[in-house]
């Protein structure tokens, strides 16, 4: 990093602009803004998912996502930089592979829910979603590489079979959709 904040007030965004990462000025709701602000996002609900009991193994995987989120928010906040590669994709698809083979099969959907921790994971997992599809918004109007979207589509999958693996490890069980609580009306 060049500069250091010592100041966090500048006034310069008052004019509803906001400054990018290669200096260049944006509008506070441009796409590129919105994509790398929801990344933001989706890495302070993982900061909250750190807060709840995991097991070390989850704990450790989930800081080096964020650190990993931090670097992929730059890459979009800095037009034409690379930060997230291939590596990175395959190495969330080993652990999304690691963790999901002592899952047992999905036979029904799964609510949110399953203890403190699983709960908050399945809200990391629909942030992460929502900055997946800003991300692919943006990358319909301005060139982005295909490894941020590929990095965010998995992480939220691994986001999904980890909060089956701590609703499990809790003791409260995965919460299940129940599609027959609706009975259809008699007919007349």
């Amino acid at each position: 990093m060049g500069n250091r904040l010592s100041k966090i007030y500048t006034r310069t965004g008052d004019d509803g602009t906001t400054g990018l990462g290669d200096g260049s000025r944006v509008a506070k709701d441009s796409l590129r803004v919105e994509a790398f602000g929801t990344v933001d996002e989706a890495n302070c609900a993982i900061g909250l998912l750190l807060q709840a009991e995991l097991q070390d193994d989850v704990r450790e995987l989930l800081i080096h996502i964020q650190h990993q989120l931090f670097d992929l928010g730059g890459e979009l906040c800095i037009p034409g930089s690379e930060a997230i590669f291939d590596a990175d994709v395959e190495a969330l698809e080993h652990q999304l592979d690691h963790y999901n083979a002592g899952l047992p099969y999905l036979k029904e959907f799964i609510l949110p829910g399953g203890g403190e921790a699983s709960a908050r994971c399945h809200v990391a997992r629909t942030v992460v979603r929502r900055a997946e599809r800003a991300t692919v918004t943006l990358a319909q109007a301005e060139e982005i590489r295909p490894q941020p979207r590929r990095y965010l589509n998995r992480l939220s999958d691994l986001l999904f079979v980890l909060a089956r693996v701590l609703a499990l490890a809790s003791g409260h069980g995965e919460v299940m959709w129940n599609h027959e609580r609706r009975r259809r009306p008699a007919a007349p």
